[in-house]
């Protein structure tokens, strides 16, 4: 007899997973085989880095990235927005809509920046910072990864 694990119950496997903030989840029901990651390998690359264009990646600290190179004359920190999840990169709410955020705009916390799709299911992704959006990193509806980076806030 087959296993029935539909669509449904894998959703609400992956609910179960971000309600109890698992890394790691796996089932083995009658032959049927199913394991989620919630983290990239350790041996990927670090989801939040970034490279200025022509000069060295800066320093990292807890999602602040502290470079010399990205404004002329001195230091900016930029506040990372990874992606929670793995899904599909939307910069607005429909196609015929504008974006929810630009390059250069004002952003506040709570502010929605855009939308991951996960499952059928619009993720809004907000900023956790007040700032000034230097870099979206992302194309208008790319695929992302768990950790990728979205965005850098200057704070």
């Amino acid at each position: 007899m087959t296993p029935k694990i539909d669509f449904d119950e894998i959703n609400k496997i992956v609910k179960f997973i971000e309600e109890r903030n698992l890394a790691e989840f796996e089932l083995e029901v009658e032959g049927f085989k199913i394991k989620l990651r919630k983290n990239a390998p350790p041996s990927a690359a670090p989801a939040a880095s970034f490279s200025a264009p022509g000069g060295p990646a800066g320093a990292q600290e807890g999602g602040i990235l502290k470079t010399a190179d990205l404004e002329p004359g001195g230091k900016a920190d930029f506040h990372l927005i990874p992606s929670p999840i793995v899904g599909t990169f939307y910069r607005a709410p429909s196609p015929a809509s504008l974006s929810f955020a630009e390059v250069g705009d004002v952003v506040k916390k709570g502010q929605t920046l855009c939308i991951v799709e996960a499952m059928k299911l619009m993720n809004e992704i907000e900023s956790d910072v007040d700032g000034v959006v230097k870099e979206i990193f992302v194309e208008n509806g790319k695929p992302v990864e768990y950790g990728q980076k979205l965005f850098a806030i200057a704070t």
